[in-house]
């Protein structure tokens, strides 16, 4: 075995499996297996293997309708349709969580420890842009990954938080109908898929991760609302992190229940006895003080161990809150009143703003026994001081288009419907509300509450920045619009090398008879050009006499 798995975790691997130790060890010579879920935001499974060069050799992942396992030789995160967000590569078995969630359009979803993004955009697919994905994560450094990877799946409906689950519990209570918790752990199902983390193992040890879980999921059961679902998983095989915190739960709260999961494609079911034993044991411990009902209720969770699955190791449970609780799932406007949804009404809202701007994010790795790329954030001081300074001013001084640093919510506005009513003339029509912080503009979804206290990373889909003399549209924007829907647009051969040449950063030369559509004036005319391959987006150009100026974002481009 060229691994070299810690003697401490192979015996504690014996004394759980017993019998299949060996088999299971056998495992670790094999290569791991790696997976790609197509982004049904953007297109069907169908168009997707018509499109790519590799479909006679992806074979179907069977608990993933629309995902494949794919050949390391083929390095799809090279192809330009992966910058297009036509796919997301992700280890199979961490498909898993977000299928057995059975997210509807429709649905208010939170993904509570969501970096680097992979279940978020999985989820975000499953939606079709109805509904409310809140995506949040505690680590700052991880939230560049996770806004990025939602951005490039083109999710118009997500917001993206930094913050701790006490404090989303506090400003959101009952309101999620669906809540994913794929809990930080200790990451021992992952030792095959990145041997780095055997180095972390000791570091962040299963003491430590079992508390922290116990934390999360308390308050992940406050944020769902009555007859809502939940999902914890790990990608470990430590039952104190396991079982063990699902028996606790109950124990707990006895408007939870677990619902039983069908152990097929080869997964294995949850084990009761290490709920109550296995973990006390490993800790030294007298057994806990569970309820034998919830220490039985366990054996409906799943476990997919990597010699009986072609995939790494995960953990996953299904939990249901009690229908019949008192409180109510609460709905809220701008001020946390009731209200009813609209359709691109502006509001200005007053969550703290943490991070650097997405207008040109920087690459990121994501967490341990997480699949990512990188991404971007929103800079807090400077917007809020904009933002306050706005209001004690005079806005009706300050024309739109004028910028001194103090640009007033109501102008940033302006200058958006101003660009769109060029650029993306149905943009208007769209569902949710437009909201200013300075001079960025968001879309937030429908039945958002008020998001004052919380740090955000991304207050919705972010449209772009009003700036000293114009609107400087977003990458974010470009990659959420579909090719039809811009006034302009230039599609390019995936293959071809003005393709490569774009996403380099390089500027182009094209002629008018290669735009597509009509410019408002009955152009064409100089001005912004949705740039796309094979008819999918990949950013924003600037055409004018025969050139077209590449306005990708810098954290965007392709090196080599």
């Amino acid at each position: 075995m060229s691994i070299r798995l810690p003697k401490p975790f192979l015996d504690k691997m014996e004394r759980l499996l017993g019998d299949e130790y060996g088999e299971w060890l056998v495992s670790y010579e094999h290569k791991r297996r790696y997976g790609l879920r197509v982004n049904t935001l953007k297109l069907t499974q169908q168009a997707f293997l018509r499109m790519t060069p590799w479909a006679e050799r992806l074979t179907p992942i069977p608990w993933t309708s629309e995902a494949f396992y794919y050949e390391e030789t083929d390095r799809p995160g090279k192809h330009l349709h992966y910058h297009a967000g036509l796919y997301y590569m992700q280890e199979p078995s961490a498909m898993v969580p977000a299928e057995l969630l059975q997210v509807k359009p429709g649905d208010r979803v939170l993904d509570l420890c969501a970096a680097p993004g992979g279940k978020s955009t999985q989820l975000a697919a499953k939606l079709q842009g109805v509904g409310l994905l809140v995506s949040n994560d505690n680590a700052r450094e991880r939230t560049k990954a996770l806004a990025k990877n939602i951005e490039l799946a083109g999710v118009r409906n997500a917001i993206v938080l930094n913050e701790e689950p006490a404090a989303l519990a506090g400003a959101f209570g009952a309101f999620f109908d669906k809540v994913l918790v794929d809990a930080p752990c200790s990451g021992e199902g992952m030792f095959r898929k990145d041997e780095s983390m055997i180095a972390q193992w000791e570091k962040h040890s299963v003491e430590r991760c079992s508390l922290m879980q116990r934390d999360i999921l308390k308050h992940a059961a406050e944020l769902l609302a009555p007859g809502g679902t939940l999902v914890y998983s790990t990608c470990t095989f430590s039952p104190e992190e396991n079982e063990a915190q699902i028996a606790a739960l109950l124990t707990a709260r006895t408007d939870m229940e677990v619902v039983p999961v069908e152990p097929e494609y080869g997964w294995m079911s949850g084990r009761p006895n290490w709920a109550s034993t296995e973990a006390a044991e490993a800790q030294g411990e007298p057994a806990p003080d569970l309820s034998p009902e919830a220490v039985r209720a366990v054996a409906g969770t799943v476990r997919l161990w990597p010699h009986r699955v072609a995939g790494e190791g995960h953990y996953a449970a299904v939990l249901q809150k009690s229908a019949e609780e008192s409180e109510e799932r609460p709905a809220f406007d701008a001020d946390g009143e009731s209200r009813a949804s609209g359709t691109a009404e502006s509001r200005s809202q007053s969550g703290r703003l943490n991070e650097k701007a997405a207008s040109e994010p920087a690459e990121a790795g994501g967490r341990g026994g997480k699949d990512g790329r990188g991404g971007s954030g929103i800079e807090q001081d400077k917007l809020r001081s904009r933002r306050e300074s706005g209001r004690d001013k005079d806005r009706g001084r300050h024309k739109p288009g004028r910028y001194d640093g103090t640009i007033s919510e109501t102008d940033t506005l302006a200058m958006w419907r101003a660009f769109s009513a060029r650029t993306i003339p149905d943009a208007s029509a769209w569902p949710g509300r437009l909201t200013a912080f300075g001079s960025r503009v968001y879309l937030q979804p429908e039945g958002l509450p008020a998001l004052a206290g919380l740090k955000l990373v991304r207050a919705g889909w972010y449209l772009g920045t009003a700036g000293a003399h114009r609107f400087e549209p977003s990458q974010a924007l470009a990659m959420g619009l579909k090719k039809a829907e811009a006034a302009l647009a230039l599609d390019l051969d995936a293959d071809g090398e003005d393709a490569l040449r774009y996403l380099k950063g390089e500027t182009l030369h094209i002629e008018a008879s290669r735009l597509e559509g009509t410019a408002v004036d009955g152009g064409p005319a100089s001005g912004h050009v949705l740039v796309c391959a094979d008819g999918y987006p990949l950013g924003w150009g600037k055409w004018s006499d025969g050139m077209l100026k590449n306005e990708l974002a810098p954290g965007w481009r392709r090196m080599s």
